[in-house]
C-alpha cells in the first residue's frame, strides 16, 4: 500500500513548525547568555533543515510568500514569528519573561527582538517599515518605543498557518462576487479586448485602473468576473456608497483592502452605480481611488473622471436586440410572437431575462398544456413589468390606466395621431432593428408626444388609453421633485427618472410641463444659461428614450419651437364645443348608474371641460346616493354649484336655462 501524499497545508504546518522551533532556539540561547551560560543556536538548529522542508512542497510555504509579497528582511521574519510562537507555542512566553529578566514581561518587544534575533536593524521599528505599514504587527500604546509588548495581526497569524478567510474587518465591506453564468457575445467580445489590455498592466505598481461604463449593472460585473477569471484572480466588491467619511477610518480601510489584495492576489471592484458623482461625498470615493495602490475596477453609470489615477474606460452595453431574443428563447422558449413583443417592450440585463424565465418557468413547468401563448405572453409580461417597477416607482407615480378609446371625445384627426402614436411604439422593434432604421438615424429614435390644451380637456385620459391599449406602465412624473433651483440638480433628477424608465419601455407622463420646457430665453445671467442647458439636456434623453414621453401643457405657445420640431406627435386637446360636452355627458355616468331625467343638450350648456363635468358627476352620484334616488338635474346642479364655487365662478342663467 502506498503512503498518503500529504497535502500543501499539512507541509506548511510543518514548515512553519520548524521555523517557531529555530527562533525558540534563538531565544534560549538569548535567555542561558543572560544567565551566564552560552550555547551555540546552531548546535540547536540548522538552517538546512528549512531549505529542505520547503524544498519539498509545490508551492512556498505561506511564510515565503508573506515575507515575499511585503518584501520582509529576515530579521522582521524573525519578528514576526516571534510574535506568532507565542500565540502559537506557551514555550515562548516564558523564554520572553525570561530573556527580559521580568516574570510580567512574558510578551515580545522590540527591544528583546533586537537583542536576541540575527542581523537586526532599526528601521524595523519605523512606522513605514512592512511590518508596521501593513499592520503585520501591532504595537500596544506603551511610553517606550522598544518596550512596547508586539502582537502578531490575526489575519496574518492565521495565513501563516496556512488558512485563507477574509479578514472580518473588512466583512462589512467587501464581497465575493460570485459566477454570473455565461456571458453574452458582446460581452464576451469586450472581455477579450479588454485582457489584451489588462495582461501588459498587472501587476505593475499601481496598474492603470479600468472604469466600466453603462445602466446594466449586472453586465458590468459579469464582464469584470470573465475577466479576474480568465488570469486566475478572485474578484471582490465593496460598493462605493459605504465607505466611511472619517478619513483615519478610510485610510484603515485602504490599507487592508491593499493587504488583502496582496494576501490574496485579488482585485477589488469599486461599484460607483449609487454614488452621486457630483455631490460632495463623493470626495471619499476619489480619496479611496487614489490611495489604493492596487488594481481596481470601478463600474459607473457615466463616464466620469473618478480622483487622479489613470483608468482606461469601456462602455458595457445592455444585450443587443438579437441576443435579448436569443436569451428570451434559451430562457422560457416559445414562439417568436411573445418573445418579438418582450424584447421590443423590455430592455432587460442577461440576469433580468434568466430571472424573470426562470420564475415564469416554475410556475407554468409541468403545466404547459394548460397555457396557450397568449398567456405565457401576458404572465411574462407582467413579470417583466414587475420587474422594472422596481426603480421606477420611487420616482414618479404609476397610473392605473383604466379608461378606453370609447372614453376619449375628440374629433378625428385627434384620435388619427393618438393610434398612431400606438402604431410606432408597437412597429419600433421591426423599422428600427428588422428593417434597418437604426443604422440609417442614430439619433432621434425617442418616440415623443406633446399634448396641449386647457386644463380638463383629457390629456391625461389620452395618456391612460395609450398605456392600456399597449400593455405598458404609465408614470406621472412630478415636476415639482424635479426642477431644482441648484445647478445641475433637474439634470440629476431626470437622468435617473430616464435610467430608471428604460429598462421597462414605460410611457413617461410630464404633466403640467410649462414650468421646464418653456421658451428657452436669451441668456441674460447664469439663470437663463443654466436654465437653457437643462431643457436641452432633456431634449437629448427625450431623443434617446427608447420608450414614449408625453408632455402635457396648457399653453402650447409657450413651447419653444426648437423643442416643438423635435418633437414627433403634437395633438391639440380644444375647449369643447357645445356638441362634445353633450356627448361626454352621455358617456361620463358609468351604466350601472341610475339615472333619470338627465338632458345631456341642456347640460351641455354648463361652458367647462371635460375634467370639471367628470367632478361634477362624482358629486351628483354621491348627493343622489345619499338620498336614496336616481341621478337627477337637480342632483347635477346642485354638484355644479359646488364645481363652479370651487372655480370661484358663479352659475349663469343661461347655462342653467330650462333645466328644472
Amino acid at each position: 500500500m502506498t503512503e498518503k501524499q500529504e497535502t500543501w497545508t499539512e507541509l506548511n504546518q510543518r514548515y512553519q513548525s520548524l521555523a517557531l522551533e529555530r527562533v525558540r532556539a534563538l531565544l534560549e540561547t538569548h535567555a542561558t547568555k543572560i544567565q551566564g551560560q552560552t550555547i551555540d543556536a546552531a548546535q540547536v538548529f540548522t538552517e538546512d533543515t528549512l531549505v529542505a522542508a520547503a524544498s519539498a512542497m509545490s508551492l512556498p510555504p505561506a511564510l515565503k510568500i508573506l515575507s515575499g509579497a511585503f518584501h520582509l528582511s529576515r530579521f522582521e521574519q524573525d519578528v514576526l514569528l516571534l510574535c506568532a510562537g507565542v500565540e502559537m507555542d506557551a514555550r515562548f512566553a516564558q523564554l520572553c519573561s525570561l530573556c527580559q529578566c521580568d516574570p510580567a514581561r512574558a510578551y515580545p518587544t522590540w527591544g528583546l527582538a533586537l537583542a536576541a534575533l540575527p542581523d537586526p536593524h532599526w528601521n524595523a521599528l519605523v512606522p513605514t517599515s512592512p511590518l508596521r505599514r501593513w499592520k503585520l504587527v501591532e504595537m500596544q500604546h506603551s511610553n517606550s518605543l522598544t518596550s512596547a509588548p508586539l502582537r502578531i495581526d490575526e489575519r496574518i497569524l492565521h495565513y501563516l498557518a496556512g488558512l485563507q478567510y477574509l479578514d472580518e474587518r473588512l466583512a462589512g465591506f467587501l464581497e465575493p462576487v460570485p459566477s454570473p453564468g455565461p456571458l453574452i457575445p458582446s460581452h464576451r467580445s469586450l472581455v477579450d479586448k479588454i485582457a489584451n489590455i489588462f495582461s501588459h498592466t498587472y501587476p505593475t505598481p499601481k496598474p492603470r485602473g479600468i472604469q466600466l461604463c453603462g445602466d446594466d449593472n449586472s453586465g458590468k460585473r459579469a464582464v469584470a468576473y470573465e475577466l479576474c477569471n480568465r488570469f486566475g484572480i478572485p474578484l471582490y466588491t465593496i460598493p462605493g456608497a459605504t465607505l466611511p467619511q472619517n478619513p483615519s477610518d478610510l485610510d484603515i480601510l485602504v490599507l487592508l483592502c491593499e493587504r488583502e489584495a496582496v494576501l490574496t492576489g485579488c482585485i477589488i471592484l469599486v461599484d460607483c452605480d449609487e454614488v452621486d458623482l457630483d455631490a460632495l461625498g463623493s470626495l471619499t470615493l476619489r480619496r479611496f481611488v487614489d490611495r489604493s495602490e492596487t488594481a481596481l475596477i470601478l463600474t459607473t453609470r457615466h463616464r466620469r473622471r473618478i480622483g487622479n489615477r489613470p483608468m482606461v474606460n469601456f462602455d458595457v452595453d445592455r444585450p443587443t436586440t438579437a441576443e435579448q431574443r436569443d436569451l428570451w428563447r434559451n430562457t422560457v422558449g416559445g414562439r417568436n410572437g411573445y418573445v418579438n413583443s418582450l424584447v421590443s417592450q423590455f430592455s432587460f440585463s442577461a440576469s433580468d431575462i434568466y430571472d424573470v424565465g426562470s420564475s415564469v418557468g416554475d410556475l407554468i413547468h409541468g403545466r404547459e398544456e394548460e397555457y396557450s401563448p397568449e398567456e405565457i405572453s401576458r404572465i411574462l409580461s407582467e413579470a417583466c413589468k414587475q420587474k422594472a417597477r422596481a426603480r421606477l416607482s420611487e420616482l414618479a407615480q404609476r397610473i392605473e390606466s383604466s379608461f378606453l378609446w370609447d372614453d376619449l371625445v375628440l374629433s378625428e384627426q385627434q384620435i388619427y395621431v393618438l393610434r398612431s402614436i400606438a402604431v410606432q411604439v408597437r412597429c419600433r422593434l421591426k423599422v428600427y432593428e428588422d428593417w434597418g432604421f437604426r443604422e440609417k438615424c442614430s439619433r432621434g429614435l425617442g418616440i415623443s408626444a406633446a399634448f396641449a390644451g386647457p386644463s380638463g380637456t383629457g390629456k391625461t385620459m389620452a395618456a391612460e388609453v395609450l398605456a392600456r391599449e399597449l400593455g405598458l406602465d404609465l408614470y406621472r412624473i412630478d415636476l415639482s421633485a424635479v426642477v431644482s433651483k441648484y445647478v445641475g440638480e433637474t439634470e440629476k433628477n431626470l437622468r435617473r427618472i430616464f435610467d430608471a424608465a428604460e429598462e421597462g419601455g414605460a410611457i413617461l407622463l410630464f404633466d403640467e410641463a410649462d414650468a421646464l420646457f418653456g421658451k428657452r430665453s436669451e441668456v441674460k445671467d447664469s439663470h437663463d444659461r443654466y436654465a437653457n442647458i437643462e431643457i436641452s439636456y432633456l431634449l437629448q434623453r427625450m431623443e434617446q428614450y427608447r420608450g414614449l414621453a408625453v408632455l402635457t401643457t396648457n399653453l402650447k405657445n409657450a413651447l419653444d419651437t426648437a423643442f416643438l420640431r423635435r418633437i414627433r406627435f403634437l395633438v391639440q386637446f380644444p375647449f369643447p364645443g357645445a356638441a362634445q360636452r353633450a356627448e361626454i355627458w352621455r358617456r361620463i355616468f358609468p351604466r350601472a348608474t341610475p339615472s333619470e331625467g338627465l338632458d345631456c343638450l341642456k347640460l351641455a350648456q354648463l361652458n367647462i371641460t371635460g375634467g370639471h363635468i367628470r367632478n361634477i358627476a362624482l358629486t351628483a352620484a354621491f348627493l343622489a346616493a345619499n338620498s336614496n334616488e336616481c341621478v337627477r338635474m337637480h342632483h347635477v346642479l346642485d354638484a355644479s354649484k359646488l364645481e363652479y364655487a370651487k372655480m370661484e365662478r358663479s352659475l349663469t342663467a343661461v347655462e342653467i336655462s330650462g333645466w328644472l
